[in-house]
């Protein structure tokens, strides 16, 4: 069935949820069979693999690059087409509540185009993880880290209908500010976006008025900088913490940003906390 993306997601956006159930599975070629599904509306979400699906009659193909929507309590074919293993992960939710008007969830099947997304895998193992362990603590993740793999799918899907290059724009900045702290390049940045890096420094100039380099650069050293103002953490745990290894190297890019060495700004806020000057170049 149709659903327009933006009136799915402002769907979802309106609708509270309770994650069911995450499952991994891995199916050999050649499989094939009926099943009734769940009494709960759920995704699948291919790894590997190519499977030909039917929810109430109404074909999908189910592969890498495509998520899959189903209903509850609905008939469901499958068929593992090629010659290779089709492995997925399979999330189960709730609706809390009454759900709004518009989508019955319970009621819907539909596909979503995402493309390529090593940060959309990265989130569903954590998830499948997450879920599977004991406690209050993890459950609060679970649902947490449900929303971020909702987020990722929409925004993968409107940059795949789209083409926009303000959706790359979105979601390669949006990857940069969760994971500032761990060891990204500009070339692997692009290559997980599905673009070269022409492209990537091109949004970037455009959107950002910086290349992703320099982008990356920034969310780090402003990172930084509300750690030393905010924290009592030797100035090399605060480096490290924002991605670099060698202290010296981070003072001196951090000099270069602000105008004065790390130990100086934390003493000056510490000082005159309301009339040191914000130096910091703002990101959205």
């Amino acid at each position: 069935m149709k659903i327009e993306l933006n009136t799915l997601v402002a769907h979802f956006a309106r609708a509270s949820f309770r994650v069911q159930g995450v499952y991994h599975y891995t199916i050999e070629p050649g499989t094939a069979g009926w099943q009734q599904t769940a009494p709960f509306p759920g995704f699948i979400f291919p790894l590997s693999g190519q499977a030909e699906l039917q929810f109430n009659g109404t074909p999908y193909l189910a592969g890498a690059g495509n998520v899959i929507h189903g209903g509850a309590d609905m008939s469901l074919d499958k068929c593992v087409v090629g010659n290779t293993k089709w492995e997925y992960i399979s999330l189960l939710y709730d609706i809390v509540g009454t759900e709004p008007e518009g989508i019955c969830l319970p009621e819907a099947h539909f596909a979503l185009a995402v493309g390529h997304s090593p940060h959309l895998t990265e989130i569903l193992w954590r998830l499948w993880e997450t879920f599977n362990q004991p406690g209050a603590l993890p459950a609060f993740r679970t649902q947490t880290l449900f929303h971020r793999a909702l987020e990722e799918v929409f925004v993968r899907a409107r940059s795949q209908i789209s083409g926009s290059a303000q959706a790359l724009f979105e979601q390669v900045s949006s990857y940069i500010h969760e994971h500032y702290m761990d060891a990204l390049t500009v070339r692997g940045l692009a290559a997980q976006s599905g673009v070269n890096e022409n492209r990537l420094f091109y949004v970037f100039s455009k959107f950002a008025g910086m290349g992703p380099g320099d982008y990356l650069i920034a969310c780090r050293l402003n990172r930084a900088k509300e750690l030393l103002i905010t924290g009592d953490g030797p100035v090399g745990e605060v480096a490290k913490s924002v991605g670099y290894s060698d202290a010296l190297y981070f003072s001196r890019m951090f000099r270069d940003r602000f105008g004065v060495p790390p130990s100086t700004l934390r003493e000056k806020f510490r000082n005159n906390p309301c009339g040191f000057q914000d130096a910091s170049i703002p990101i959205e």
